[in-house]
């Protein structure tokens, strides 16, 4: 049997990741796998800073993996909307399909900052239990670590440019 194919996200907050990740789920039939969902169901109102997240964040990988692996080994396709947005962040996926050599598709989405900062804003208005973590302080720290992928790192990239 054929092993699934495991897709998932580079590009800034506000980027469209998350759109994406259902857009190609469904066209795909996969399973799609949500951080922001898994934090906030496991970890309810625990995520105020950059530093929480990384503590959740952290808490959650070890297992998200072996789902992730079982699931692929199964034959099924997943889509994870988890950033891939630094390097170690990247070296993370890469053990998921490497060890159990399932195929993969990194899709980085370049939008310039004032798209994500206004995408960002509208994501406060319309989800407002996000009003604190999704502020332009936020965006601007967190971008601070953002590193676009190289073809050096390996990866099966498509990228998606903003065309508006």
């Amino acid at each position: 049997m054929s092993k699934g194919v495991l897709t998932f996200f580079c590009g800034k907050m506000g980027a469209g990741k998350t759109t994406k990740s259902r857009e190609i789920s469904q066209e795909r039939n996969a399973v799609l796998l949500s951080e922001d969902e898994w934090l906030s169901s496991m970890y309810p109102n625990s995520i105020e800073s950059l530093d929480d997240y990384i503590k959740y964040a952290g808490r959650l990988k070890p297992q998200m993996k072996k789902l992730v692996q079982s699931i692929l080994v199964s034959g099924a396709n997943v889509v994870m909307d988890f950033p891939a947005n630094t390097i170690p962040q990247r070296e993370w996926f890469k053990s998921i399909f490497s060890e159990i050599q399932a195929p993969h598709e990194l899709i980085y989405i370049d939008q310039p900052n004032e798209v994500c900062l206004g995408r960002v804003a509208q994501r406060r208005i319309e989800e407002p239990q996000r009003m604190a973590t999704d502020t332009e302080e936020m965006f601007e720290l967190i971008t601070k670590y953002f590193v676009a992928p190289t073809s050096d790192e390996g990866f099966n990239t498509t990228v998606i440019v903003e065309n508006a």
